[in-house]
């Protein structure tokens, strides 16, 4: 699955209002009553400039593992990817987001959809790690 990087994750100074219930797809229930206190989206999702930076999904290949096409990714470049976590990494200059694994010795790149098989480096390319992902955002407009 091919990425484009959006970019470095600024600190925020927002603060939004966290509710300790889960919605209810049924019935309603009044919110305010349920208020716990308030939270920051850099907290929640880890946000450390500069050591994070977002990318946008395009394709399918990792939606076994909830990521999919144009979804935001929270990727953190400031620790080193370990066996089966999502990576953004360059593989001969391409970018892309894989699950990172090992076998025996060789690095294998391994997509989270059963429509692609999984890809081993070979000795003629270059891997880069990026970073790690961390979170996904996905918007939910008008359907």
């Amino acid at each position: 699955m091919p990425v484009r990087i959006l970019g470095p994750a600024a600190p925020s100074s927002i603060i939004l209002p966290f509710f300790s219930f889960c919605v209810p797809a049924g019935f309603p229930s009044p919110a305010q009553d349920h208020m716990e206190g308030t939270i920051s989206l850099d907290e929640l999702m880890d946000i450390r400039a500069p050591h994070t930076y977002m990318a946008r999904a395009d394709g399918d290949s990792m939606i076994d593992v909830g990521i999919f096409d144009r979804d935001i990714l929270i990727i953190s470049r400031g620790r080193s990817a370990e066996r089966g976590e999502v990576v953004i990494a360059a593989l001969d200059n391409e970018p892309l987001v894989k699950i990172f694994d090992r076998k025996d010795d060789q690095v294998v790149l391994r997509s989270a959809n059963r429509k692609f098989p999984p890809r081993y480096l070979l000795e003629s390319e270059e891997l880069q790690v990026w970073g790690v992902v961390s979170f996904s955002i996905r918007f939910h407009g008008r359907y």
